[in-house]
């Protein structure tokens, strides 16, 4: 490109005047600086190798050349984080937070505390403030962990729920119970 005008100043910047309009601004320190024509595309390179751009619609795009990492803001207030290894966050105005990791799971953050992961096998678990676990499994079966027990939910509706002191309950479709100690001794069973 042209240059229309070429100024030096005594701190050592460098400024260039292009004959499209753009400003090239050199500092001593191997930063510069790209200020497009339309005076609302900016460019700046680092002398680290940090990029940062400024778009017209205020979008700025700031890669970090060291950690191989580009950090997006958008006007509305989204934030997007995308990672060498291929992990990409997103970070919302109101504060949920939506991390895809390389192996494609997804998790979310939401600010009541709460969490939900969704693995590439179509496996859903969530997670609430109280620590409770909820685990949908792509084959139907449900699980529910919490402080006093674990409980497992059949597609046939079948419930089997393991208390924290090893005992262990099985409702059947049938009506039928079995229940058992933390050995696996059978202390109760009523089959119809």
């Amino acid at each position: 490109e042209e240059i229309q005008t070429e100024t030096a100043y005594p701190d050592g910047k460098v400024e260039k005047v292009l004959k499209n309009g753009s400003h090239l601004i050199f500092f001593p320190n191997g930063t510069w600086k790209k200020v497009g024509s339309d005076g609302k595309t900016v460019t700046i390179t680092f002398f680290n190798g940090d990029v940062k751009q400024v778009m017209p619609d205020q979008t700025v795009i700031y890669y970090y050349a060291d950690a191989k990492t580009t950090h997006t803001t958008y006007a509305d207030g989204l934030e997007v984080l995308q990672f060498s290894n291929g992990q990409i966050e997103k970070h919302y105005p109101d504060g949920k937070k939506e991390i895809t990791f390389p192996d494609q799971t997804v998790k979310n953050l939401f600010m009541d505390g709460q969490e939900e992961s969704i693995f590439p096998d179509g496996t859903i678990v969530r997670v609430q403030r109280d620590g409770s676990k909820t685990i949908e499994f792509n084959n139907g079966q449900r699980e529910l962990h919490t402080s006093q027990f674990k409980r497992r939910e059949y597609p046939d509706g079948t419930v089997k729920t393991v208390y924290m002191n090893g005992q262990q309950e099985t409702k059947y479709v049938s009506g039928r119970v079995r229940v058992k100690d933390k050995d696996g001794n059978i202390i109760m069973d009523t089959k119809l």
